[in-house]
């Protein structure tokens, strides 16, 4: 069980990590894609502050979920873990219906196996 949970765990880390910071380091370039992706959707005025919030929220989750796969390793709890899980479900939601909204279905249903991922780490680190 602890290697489930550890591989989990590192799974959201590294997903959410990568994906928050590349949203840090390349503002500008997220800004203007997703400017041009909700462009015709009622989110179009509230692009700058969505993609903060959701940049916020990446990195907490893989944070919590980097340092929770560490803490399980060594054989500590798993409730740093369940918390980046917690907010990698978080964080999906918010990138599903921002998908939705945008009428992207294609891109709303890739993240359909992360959110499961997602469940799954909360089951296996309750």
């Amino acid at each position: 069980m602890a290697t489930m949970q550890v591989l989990t765990a590192a799974f959201l880390g590294v997903l959410f990590l990568q994906s928050g910071f590349d949203k840090v380091f390349d503002r500008e370039g997220n800004l203007q894609w997703l400017t041009g992706h909700f462009s015709k959707s009622p989110l179009a005025d509230f692009v700058a502050p969505m993609l903060t919030v959701i940049t916020f929220v990446e990195i907490v989750a893989g944070t919590l979920s980097a340092i929770g796969a560490f803490v399980i390793f060594v054989g500590g709890s798993a409730f740093p873990a369940f918390c980046g899980a917690l907010m990698s479900g978080v964080a999906l939601l918010m990138l599903f219906f921002g998908q939705r909204v945008a009428k992207d279905y294609a891109g709303a249903a890739v993240l359909v196996n992360y959110f499961l991922l997602a469940l799954v780490g909360l089951y296996l680190f309750r």
